[in-house]
């Protein structure tokens, strides 16, 4: 283990962040920060890795960052949160301020993208059966990542799935709570959505609500939307509410193979378990996103 590279990796969320070190995939230490202004928690994160690598120098350091957020290193705006319904926190400089003192290579993206990644390479694709692989998560926010022929997805910007516009779940009358789109996905499903749906906070919200019956419309409408476009062999569902209520997912797999009626093939009542499930990793998957994009920056040096 002491041959592997030392790393670096921030998983910053919208309510925690995560400063670890690690060698390879092994995380050595995980200190947990919380989420508050980004002049304060950015400046806790960079402080607690200046600490660390005056005992060692790290290899590579990897951010794995809730967004919208600029990912591409040749644009101007490279590493600044854009709008974002967080307070506070549109125009933030998270590369900067995370990577300012850090003399090695540094790999920006979204959480889920790091997510995503860890599960290609450490997790549900680690078999290699995966050229198309998505990671959804459910909390605070909804987003979703990709990693394509082991590549995370790019382009204009990263995917941003939880402002999709789906098709409403017939007799729910449930307004949406995003501050841009009303009803979008995470305007229905996320946690402050499910809170004001609800009527209670997430935690207080009994399984046995039929409520939840409309939850899982909207996530397999979201997951019919992601194999139509883009031929995913894994949906790969995390996040507190992802991985918190086991009653969701069984009831996402019947209405999922009822809304595609037959079309793709290559899901069926048989199958849709396989394509449609927890994160192999578990929760370790955000964590480890933010070593797999450190590993990525070391190889790509």
């Amino acid at each position: 283990m002491t041959d592997e590279p030392l790393l670096a990796g921030v998983e910053l969320g919208g309510t925690k962040v995560f400063v670890l070190r690690a060698r390879g995939r092994n995380i050595l230490d995980r200190v947990a920060l919380p989420t508050t202004g980004p002049d304060e928690t950015l400046a806790a994160a960079a402080a607690l890795l200046a600490d660390w690598q005056r005992d060692q120098r790290f290899a590579a350091l990897g951010i794995a960052s809730f967004g919208p957020i600029r990912v591409d290193p040749a644009a101007p705006d490279f590493g600044l949160m854009l709008p974002t319904p967080k307070p506070g926190w549109t125009g933030a400089d998270v590369a900067g301020a995370l990577s300012r003192d850090m003399d090695c290579p540094v790999a920006l993206d979204t959480d889920v993208n790091g997510a995503a990644l860890a599960e290609w390479r450490w997790g549900a694709g680690a078999a290699g059966t995966s050229d198309c692989l998505c990671y959804i998560t459910i909390g605070t926010g909804l987003g979703g990542g990709f990693v394509m022929h082991g590549q995370p997805l790019h382009g204009a910007m990263h995917p941003e799935l939880g402002h999709i516009l789906v098709r409403r779940a017939p007799g729910d009358t449930f307004a949406g709570a995003c501050p841009f789109h009303r009803d979008c996905i995470e305007g229905l499903i996320a946690g402050p959505s499910l809170a004001a749906r609800f009527g209670m906070a997430g935690d207080l919200i009994p399984n046995e609500d039929p409520r939840w019956d409309d939850v899982a419309h909207d996530l397999a409408q979201l997951i019919g939307t992601i194999l139509l476009t883009t031929a995913a062999r894994q949906v790969l569902i995390g996040g507190g509410i992802g991985m918190g209520r086991p009653q969701l997912l069984p009831k996402v797999h019947a209405l999922l193979v009822d809304q595609l009626a037959g079309y793709l093939s290559f899901v069926t009542p048989q199958t849709v378990a396989q394509i449609v499930r927890p994160p192999a990793l578990g929760d370790q998957a955000g964590p480890l996103g933010a070593v797999a994009l450190a590993l990525r920056a070391l190889e790509q040096a």
